[in-house]
C-alpha cells in the first residue's frame, strides 16, 4: 500500500515538472516568435493553450484525489498543497506565454517591438525559460538550496524591466506611442512569468521546512560564505540530464 502510495505522489511530482518544461517551452517560441515577427510559431503557442489546461485539470484531479482517498500527513500533505499551488502558477505561466504570441500576431507581419529592444527581449526571454526549468527541477528533487537561487535571478528580470521604461521615456525615442504600449506590455509579462517561476519554487521550501518564507539556511548543500546562490544552481543544473 504504501509503495503504491508513493507513487501517486511521484506521479503527481512528474506531472509538475513536465508542465514546467511545457511553459518554458512554450515561452521560448512564444520569445523567438516575437524577435523573428513569426506568426505561425506565434500561432503554434497558441494553440498550445489547449494542452496546458488539460494538463492543469489532470494535476488537480491527482492531487484531489490523494487528499480524498490517502489523507496525507506532515510532509506528504505539504507535497500534494503545495502541487495544489503550483499547477496554479504554472498555468499562469502558459497564459502569459500566449499573452507574448498573441501580440506577435496582433502586428504580425510587423514587429511588436523595435529592433533597439530585441536584444533586452532576448535576453527577458533566455531568464523566464531558465527560471522555468530550474523551478520544475527544484519541486522535482525539493532541493531547497536550488528554489532559493531563483529569486536572485529573479532580481536581473526584474532590472530590465524597471529600466525598459527609462528606454521608452528617453527623448530619442522614435517609435510611436503604439510600440512603446507594446514594448511596456510584453516586458510586464515575462515579469510576472518569472515572478510565478519564483513562486512555484518556493512551494519546495515550504515542503521540506513547513514554511513558505525563503530562509538562507535551508536543509541541503551547505553554502560556504561568499558562495553566491546562483553559483550554486549553475553547479547544480549543470548535473541536471
Amino acid at each position: 500500500m504504501r509503495i503504491s502510495y508513493d507513487e501517486q505522489l511521484d506521479r503527481l511530482v512528474t506531472r509538475l515538472l513536465r508542465t514546467s518544461r511545457m511553459v518554458a517551452g512554450m515561452m521560448d517560441r512564444a520569445g523567438t516568435a516575437l524577435v523573428e515577427a513569426d506568426g505561425e510559431l506565434a500561432h503554434e503557442v497558441i494553440a498550445d493553450g489547449a494542452a496546458l489546461e488539460q494538463a492543469k485539470v489532470d494535476a488537480e484531479r491527482h492531487a484531489h484525489a490523494i487528499l480524498a482517498l490517502q489523507s496525507p500527513v506532515a510532509t506528504d500533505l505539504r507535497i500534494v498543497t503545495a502541487a495544489i499551488h503550483a499547477v496554479g502558477d504554472l498555468d499562469r505561466m502558459g497564459r502569459l506565454a500566449i499573452h507574448v504570441a498573441e501580440a506577435v500576431q496582433r502586428r504580425y507581419p510587423d514587429r511588436v517591438v523595435p529592433q533597439v529592444l530585441v536584444p533586452r527581449f532576448v535576453e527577458m526571454g533566455r531568464i523566464a525559460v531558465w527560471l522555468a526549468v530550474m523551478a520544475g527541477q527544484a519541486v522535482q528533487s525539493r532541493d531547497a538550496v536550488l528554489a532559493r537561487t531563483l529569486i536572485s535571478v529573479d532580481d536581473d528580470m526584474d532590472d530590465l524591466h524597471r529600466t525598459l521604461f527609462a528606454v521608452i521615456d528617453y527623448q530619442d525615442w522614435a517609435h510611436g506611442t503604439v510600440k512603446a504600449v507594446d514594448a511596456a506590455l510584453l516586458s510586464r509579462y515575462y515579469e510576472r512569468f518569472a515572478d510565478h517561476a519564483v513562486s512555484l519554487a518556493k512551494q519546495t521550501t515550504f515542503v521540506v521546512t513547513g514554511s513558505p518564507k525563503w530562509t538562507d539556511e535551508v536543509p541541503g548543500e551547505p553554502v560556504s560564505p561568499g558562495t553566491s546562490f546562483r553559483a550554486v544552481a549553475c553547479r547544480r543544473a549543470s548535473n541536471v540530464h
